[in-house]
């Protein structure tokens, strides 16, 4: 019997959608559910929750939970990470209330940025032990990684492990569908390929039936009709001819462009919304019982509706070998020429029993991958301080980020590092 494990399944509404996906697969309505988290109360409400999507969909799959994640990896064959480590509080309010006093803003924080780069070495010493625990246990397992930050993750895993992992984000199939209704176009009448790495991918072809879509997305961006969430995005295609994949909030703080403490002026103009992950976080505390409550209540029949995630996705083409196309962050071995070779990728992948089996793109346009070149560089130092133990490269990483670098002096961002690296006590290894 198939055995596919969630790593994190505290992660309720989360894993309550994956759960949802997998279960509505013919092939897989037999598997084993082995949820996995430190939380006993939150797994506990995720286990009810699962059992709850099996009995409205009239499926029996094992559904397992368990403290002891040596426990749920073992015999897997497919494992699905969703943690986060030292979550909100105190990991997420260090990363923004130390550099606030510094005069350093950031909006998400959990993919580049001084924010990404600490959340990075908070999560991959934790990742190095679980596949530790994965090449005892399970070292066929198909590794499906949703955690941030996704590309120093991959990257880390990538370079220190023998684990078959893939990430998985939303963002391309998600602004897809914002851009088809942007122009006004069914999204399933539209082709596109995108490229580049997690959250800085662009969509080098927009098509329906072979008409170049982009005029009519330039003609939103020009004419006054970009969504006041996009702004930053529509700003970035004027100005190097491509849409990025990820959120204006998202990609404001990977560039060196829209969040200036003396620029009041951008902010406002870009609607770039500070704090905003602070905001979410808060958002979903308050909710959080309120939720609870409703999900662990006997009368509770969840809504199942198919999400955009790959998981299900991926794991139904490799039992089945009914192939699908997904976009996933692997290494990068061949497939972008003008990106460093071993970094971490978003490309289309073909998935069928054969596994993920990414698809090379050739050369990004120029302008594109200078940019991107700018994150890995960010990416390469954070994961080089992760695996060897050596603070002088997470000096290095805070140095070379782009937001970073155009706000604070040299001084400045070596004190940062100083004050967040005791803020994070215990929740990091010692650097030497």
């Amino acid at each position: 019997m198939t055995k596919i494990t969630f790593i994190g399944a505290g992660s309720t509404v989360f894993a309550r959608n994956l759960t949802g996906d997998i279960l509505q697969c013919a092939a897989l309505q037999d598997v084993t559910l082995s949820l996995h988290d430190i939380d006993e109360e939150r797994l506990s409400t995720s286990g009810i929750v699962a059992r709850r999507v099996a009995e409205t969909l009239g499926v029996a799959p094992t559904i397992e939970t368990t403290t002891d994640r040596r426990a749920a990896l073992d015999g897997a064959d497919y494992a699905i990470s969703m943690f986060q480590i030292a979550g909100y509080k105190p990991g997420t309010v260090i990363d923004f209330e130390v550099p606030k006093r510094y005069g350093l803003r950031q909006t998400i924080g959990d993919t580049l940025g001084i924010g990404g780069i600490m959340r990075a070495l908070r999560t991959l010493p934790v990742f190095l032990k679980m596949a530790r625990d994965m090449q005892e246990l399970c070292p066929d397992v198909m590794h499906l990684n949703y955690v941030n930050p996704m590309a120093m993750n991959c990257l880390g895993l990538n370079r220190a492990t023998s684990i078959s992992t893939v990430g998985l984000c939303h963002s391309v199939q998600g602004t897809a569908r914002q851009l088809a209704c942007d122009v006004g176009v069914p999204l399933e009448e539209v082709n596109y390929l995108a490229a580049g790495i997690n959250h800085m991918a662009f969509y080098l072809k927009f098509e329906r039936d072979g008409e170049d879509l982009y005029p009519l997305i330039h003609r939103v961006g020009t004419e006054g009709g970009a969504p006041e969430h996009n702004l930053v995005r529509y700003e970035m295609l004027q100005r190097l001819g491509y849409f990025v994949t990820e959120s204006s909030e998202h990609f404001s703080e990977y560039v060196p462009w829209f969040i200036k403490r003396d620029r009041a002026d951008l902010v406002e103009e870009f609607n770039v919304p500070l704090d905003e992950y602070l905001r979410r976080c808060e958002l979903q505390i308050d909710h959080w019982q309120k939720l609870r409550a409703e999900m662990e209540a006997p009368d509770y029949r969840p809504e199942i509706r198919r999400s955009m995630e790959y998981g299900s996705q991926i794991i139904n083409a490799m039992e089945t070998d009914e192939p699908v196309v997904i976009y996933g962050n692997v290494s990068n071995d061949g497939l972008i020429d003008n990106l460093p070779q071993g970094c971490a990728v978003e490309v289309p992948c073909l998935v069928d029993r054969n596994g993920v089996q990414p698809t090379r793109v050739g050369a990004l346009p120029p302008q594109l991958a200078a940019l991107i070149r700018t994150n890995v560089n960010v990416q390469e130092l954070t994961v080089e301080a992760a695996l060897t133990g050596r603070r002088e490269h997470i000096y290095h990483a805070a140095m070379l980020d782009p937001h970073t670098a155009a706000e604070l002096s040299l001084e400045q961002i070596y004190a940062l590092v100083d004050e967040l690296i005791e803020a994070h006590g215990d929740w990091l290894p010692a650097y030497h």
